[in-house]
């Protein structure tokens, strides 16, 4: 095995935290009820996750798509929208880093020659996840980071997985991809012959699904893997 890539939310950072913060900064700038703000956020997030399931969002304006639909759901210029992400990526915590995610980076890093990230984006660019990425010490032990905005392309799509195995000359057998999202990162990895890892927040145990398939309860569970694999 000499590639591994990464989901980011839910897999190395608390989305709940930034779409907390993303949502108060919304009701801020846009003198709105919070709950409100969350309520529409939650609707646009599974409205669009479910077009990215069935493959049927348009690649190219996938973050401007979802930016729009939400201020018009909310009735705010979608210049609030940009600014809320821009303000929740300076404003966000430590907290947002999952518990074990530095350290399961840091193993990765022990054992594939090459660690990358691999993230859709949703109400805010990939580059603000970078950032965030950067500030908390994740970015020591990634090499490069593919983002949906900056690839053209999204999870499950298989040219999204495709992307880091052609840039660093790396066959699909011999990669990994780990992510909380069963279809996105689950099937759209085994779909072009990776080995995937599904982060199941609902289950209690390490279980194999398949040849080169398996099943954690949280990101702590990852160097496990890597034991059976490597």
């Amino acid at each position: 095995m000499r590639l591994i890539s990464f989901d980011v939310w839910n897999t190395l950072l608390d989305l709940n935290i930034m779409l907390e913060e993303f949502s108060y900064q919304i009701s801020t700038l846009a003198g709105l009820c919070i709950a409100d703000v969350v309520e529409k956020v939650v609707e646009v997030r599974e409205e669009f996750k479910k077009l990215r399931a069935q493959e049927s969002e348009e690649p190219g304006k996938a973050l401007f798509l979802t930016q729009e639909k939400l201020a018009e759901k909310l009735g705010v210029d979608i210049e609030v929208i940009r600014r809320a992400g821009a303000r929740a990526t300076i404003n966000v915590d430590e907290r947002i880093v999952l518990e074990g995610a530095k350290e399961a980076l840091m193993k990765a890093r022990e054992n594939f020659d090459t660690v990358v990230v691999l993230g859709n984006v949703m109400f805010w660019p990939g580059a603000y996840t970078r950032v965030i990425l950067e500030r908390f010490g994740l970015m020591e032990f990634i090499d490069r980071t593919y983002f949906a905005d900056e690839v053209g392309s999204y999870k499950p799509r298989r040219e999204m997985f495709e992307k880091p195995l052609k840039d660093f000359n790396v066959k699909a057998k011999e990669a990994l991809h780990v992510g909380d999202t069963y279809t996105e990162d689950y099937v759209g990895a085994r779909r072009i012959g990776m080995a995937a890892v599904w982060i199941n927040t609902e289950g209690k145990e390490i279980k194999k699904l398949e040849e080169r398939g398996y099943e954690i309860p949280n990101i702590k569970s990852l160097p496990e893997i890597f034991k059976e694999l490597l």
